[in-house]
This record gives C-alpha cells, sequence and structure tokens, in this order.
C-alpha cells in the first residue's frame, strides 16, 4: 500500500496531518511541499513507523523498507529558478524485491492572458519524468506525486507511456473542499495498481490518496 499527498506548504498541522496518513499502514508514504520549518514534525511523526526516508527539495518519501541510492530527480523547466527541486528516486528493497520509487510533484496549469492555459512547463517536466522513467534499470517501478493532471491529459502522455495506474477514476484529491478530479497519483510498472482511494482532508488544500499494489 502507498499513500501519496501534497500536504501544502500552509499546513498549519504537519504532525496530525502524518498521523492520519499512518491509519491506513501503508508502506510507502511520498509527500509534496514539504516545507524546511514543516519537515521536523513530519520525520518526527512517521519515523516509529517508517524508519527510512530521503527528502529532495520539497518531496519526501518515507518508508517502511530500507531505502537506497536516493537521488535528486531533474525535472526542472525552462525559465524556473535554481532551487526548484520537486522530484526524487530511490530503490526500496522490499520482499518483493527491489523497487525503483519516484515521488515528483509537477508544476501547475497557470491561467493567463492572452495564450490561456498555460502548460508548457508542465508539459516539459513531464516529458523529463517520462525520460527517467524510460531510462529506469530496475523491472519494477513506482511513481507518487501530485502530478498537477489526471492520468488522461495529454501532457502525461511521456509518463504514461512508462506506467499504469489504477482504473478508478472516483478516487478525487482536489480540492479538498469539493473535489472534483485527482491530480495526485500513484502509478507503476511490472505492478498492478488494484485500487485507489481517497482519504479524509487534513490541513492541506489537497486530499491524500492511498493505493493498493500488487506486484
Amino acid at each position: 500500500t502507498a499513500v501519496v499527498h501534497n500536504v501544502s506548504d500552509e499546513n498549519p498541522d504537519p504532525a496530525g496531518t502524518a498521523k492520519a496518513l499512518m491509519t491506513v499502514r501503508p508502506d510507502l508514504v511520498g509527500l509534496a511541499e514539504v516545507t524546511p520549518a514543516a519537515l521536523p514534525a513530519y520525520a518526527a511523526t512517521l519515523a516509529p513507523e517508517y524508519p527510512h526516508h530521503t527528502v529532495y527539495g520539497t518531496v519526501g518519501l518515507w518508508s517502511r523498507y530500507p531505502l537506497t541510492d536516493a537521488r535528486l530527480l531533474d525535472i526542472r523547466p525552462d525559465g524556473v529558478g535554481a532551487g526548484w527541486d520537486r522530484g526524487l528516486r530511490a530503490t526500496a528493497r522490499t520482499p518483493w524485491g527491489d523497487v525503483a520509487v519516484y515521488v515528483a510533484h509537477l508544476p501547475s496549469v497557470r491561467l493567463g492572458l492572452p495564450d490561456g492555459f498555460g502548460t508548457a512547463r508542465q508539459d516539459q517536466s513531464a516529458v523529463l519524468l517520462g525520460d527517467e522513467l524510460s531510462a529506469e534499470r530496475l523491472d519494477r517501478v513506482i511513481l507518487m506525486g501530485d502530478l498537477n493532471s489526471t492520468v488522461h491529459d495529454r501532457g502525461l502522455d511521456p509518463v504514461r507511456a512508462e506506467l499504469t495506474s489504477a482504473g478508478s477514476d472516483f478516487a478525487f484529491s482536489w480540492p479538498a473542499a469539493l473535489p472534483v478530479a485527482r491530480i495526485d497519483q500513484v502509478m507503476a510498472r511490472a505492478a498492478t495498481v488494484t485500487d485507489v482511494w481517497s482519504l479524509p482532508a487534513t490541513g492541506s488544500d489537497h486530499l491524500p490518496i492511498g493505493a493498493r499494489l500488487r506486484f
């Protein structure tokens, strides 16, 4: 089981949010928008159940299983300054074998004139992520992240070409107050995402998403 959550960089209760994610006893927890100020609260709360973790920039991965080969994932689009670190990759040493685990937070779509919805940065970031996934040497891969898109968005084609997701479209994650779409995803290769569901609201503007996987 995996849980992915954009915890919001304005979350007033990081410890409470972490406790809420632990209620479904996931094996892997992927977080986005983890601020330096909130990181100690997430780390301290998750540590008893998830002693293995890695954080790069504003994304983090907590695991029941040992993590090795952790590194920053460069999915930064053109025009974004240094320090925009929103992707990581690590190897989880699970009972089913080594699994490459990716946590990513793609740029959001911006509304502006005269071009309408601006997707160029998101599309480029998705291409960079797709390239990383294509080059991955491990057979088993899990991607967790706020992709700021539904899995049917054409901009995610480079990612969808490498991974599959659950068939259900009704586990919505955003906005938390009245969710209308799932933009936070769990996808996999050499594994099946058998079930996806929304968890109760936390202090974020996103709902957490849980997923069961079968290897």
